[in-house]
């Protein structure tokens, strides 16, 4: 690596330590179907400080994540922001998403009682712009899940036996429509604005 490549990488701003990279680009992909926001809304998504906004949009902008908009204090997600956050064109009512989320709360509560169940779910949390009002079309909901396996102890290592069960499992939790893009939970998505599912 030449020496100015390095200087360059050096000058690179940084996010703050405090905010996971998945977190800022949950809150990107919220931002499909708007044309403009603020760092302001960026902290009230994240739930972080004004401060933090302003220290994660300059990384953001770095990578080209996003760009200034011309009104003082907007910013715009660019195409590259969207890709990488994985944004989809918001095509569902909020209504049919509230609806899939409450369903999905009820499966988890019957999951969650069922003993037989080879899986408990631990944690397990909506978030996406079907929470932001005002918006009749909305992307599906992501949602977040963690999961123990019964009368296993804390650290035990995992098959891949028991990540193709944990697959089977989200699958038939989610049920049909499209509406859940369930993933692995992760500290973070408590940490931002969401709805508790458990």
């Amino acid at each position: 690596m030449t020496s100015d490549t390095q200087q360059k990488l050096r000058a690179q701003p940084s996010a703050p330590s405090s905010v996971p990279a998945e977190a800022a680009l949950s809150f990107l992909k919220d931002t499909k179907g708007i044309v403009t926001w603020s760092a302001r809304d960026l902290a009230d998504a994240l739930r972080i400080s004004h401060r933090d906004a302003q220290q994660i949009l300059p990384f953001l902008e770095a990578q080209g994540y996003v760009l200034r908009a011309k009104a003082k204090e907007e910013w715009m997600t660019t195409p590259a922001g969207e890709s990488v956050s994985g944004a989809k064109a918001p095509r569902f009512a909020r209504e049919s998403v509230e609806q899939a989320v409450a369903a999905l709360k009820d499966r988890i509560k019957r999951a969650s009682e069922d003993r037989k169940s080879p899986f408990k779910i631990t944690d397990a949390v909506a978030f996406g712009d079907f929470l932001l009002k005002g918006r009749a079309r909305v992307q599906a909901a992501d949602v977040g899940i963690g999961l123990a396996t019964r009368g296993d102890t804390a650290g035990a290592t995992r098959s891949a036996t028991d990540a193709k069960a944990e697959g089977a499992f989200l699958r038939q939790l989610r049920a049909r429509g499209g509406l859940l893009n369930l993933k692995p939970y992760a500290e973070w998505m408590k940490k931002r604005s969401h709805l508790d599912l458990l």
